[in-house]
């Protein structure tokens, strides 16, 4: 199979835990591929709360979700790790030498000698809007995830939301689309302050349509869209043309897959041991919140510690024939090569 992607490890989740795995990796020579649902870095942090603050990050007594992001991003650059977003892990199977190929459910099939887990609670999955019939639509002309840019081109496209999702792929699709409308409840928004900006920019400009309302009706055949019914603030029904429609409603947790991938469950958490983050099943490591052990604190700099002794193991399983030697980043100069320290 020449499609297949040979790494070192492949980390499905690319939230704080899952990027910190990168370093840690890193650091021994291993090269990482990671896997995320999400359309960019950042997991929890980055989509549900990129402006909330927290806390309790060590050395830095206040960061926001999207801040601890981009400083774990710029941390791993001089690895170079491979994203794979928009995709779910949808199996894990053993090959014949004795490898782990996963694949996705965009057909990504990738290959190598251990796997993470650093998924959070799980998978993020959209929230479906209650509107009747929608189901028959979904796949061909209701989206909820922007895969490829491209297969918009030239359509007339609604965006349904109110968040950062539904503004930044309003300006992001406007330049190629037919016509972008952008449909929310109400004239306030939960996005960033400059994207609410711009995107007003854009309305003003006559570049976008935006509609105050709901979307009540879809009406197409054979699962293509042709219009959607929109139920005005002086709850009229207004008829907008439609080819694509993409609602952004949110996300919602939910194991997924990972609970096919064959690993012992607790409680819809994986069972770890607490030296080497293993679980069940050798070369399948869990960090972060979605693994359970006693006296188990689901915090991020719990999962930052437990990359780190993750590590020691997957290099084992990815250099079986090589000896680890523990070095500090502070006095060891080839560590400071590998992180282009100047």
């Amino acid at each position: 199979m020449s499609d297949i992607i040979q790494t070192d490890a492949i980390i499905v989740g690319a939230g704080p835990c899952g990027l910190f795995c990168v370093f840690e990796l890193g650091l021994l020579d291993m090269k990482c591929h990671l896997v995320d649902i999400l359309d960019r870095p950042g997991g929890q942090c980055a989509e549900l709360y990129p402006e909330k603050p927290i806390y309790d990050i060590p050395a830095w007594p206040e960061i926001t979700g999207q801040g601890l992001t981009d400083r774990l991003m710029e941390q791993i650059a001089p690895f170079n790790p491979q994203f794979h977003f928009s995709q779910m892990a949808e199996k894990v199977e053993k090959t014949d030498d004795g490898k782990w190929r996963l694949t996705t459910d965009m057909g990504t099939v990738l290959e190598a000698p251990c796997v993470i887990i650093a998924a959070g609670g799980g998978s993020f999955v959209p929230k479906k809007p209650p509107i009747q019939g929608i189901d028959a639509y979904e796949g061909t002309s209701v989206f909820y995830s922007v895969r490829k840019i491209d297969s918009f081109r030239d359509k007339n496209l609604v965006i349904v939301g109110g968040g950062d999702s539904a503004l930044d792929w309003t300006m992001a699709l406007e330049p190629i689309a037919k016509r972008v409308t952008l449909i929310h409840r109400r004239d306030q928004f939960r996005a960033h302050v400059d994207s609410v900006n711009k995107m007003q920019a854009l309305r003003d400009a006559g570049r976008i349509d935006f509609q105050i309302g709901q979307v009540k009706e879809l009406r197409g055949e054979d699962g293509q869209l042709s219009s959607i019914g929109v139920l005005d603030g002086d709850k009229n029904m207004v008829d907008i043309a439609c080819d694509a429609l993409l609602p952004f409603f949110g996300l919602t947790m939910k194991l997924g897959p990972i609970a096919e991938f064959g690993l012992h469950l607790h409680e819809n958490l994986i069972p770890v041991d607490t030296e080497k983050f293993e679980t069940s099943t050798p070369g399948i490591f869990a960090v972060g919140d979605i693994n359970t052990y006693p006296g188990k604190l689901k915090l991020i700099l719990s999962g930052f510690h437990e990359a780190a002794l993750m590590s020691r193991q997957a290099f084992k399983y990815c250099h079986p024939d090589a000896k680890l030697k523990f070095e500090y980043t502070t006095s060891s100069s080839s560590l400071q090569t590998k992180l282009d320290v100047k």
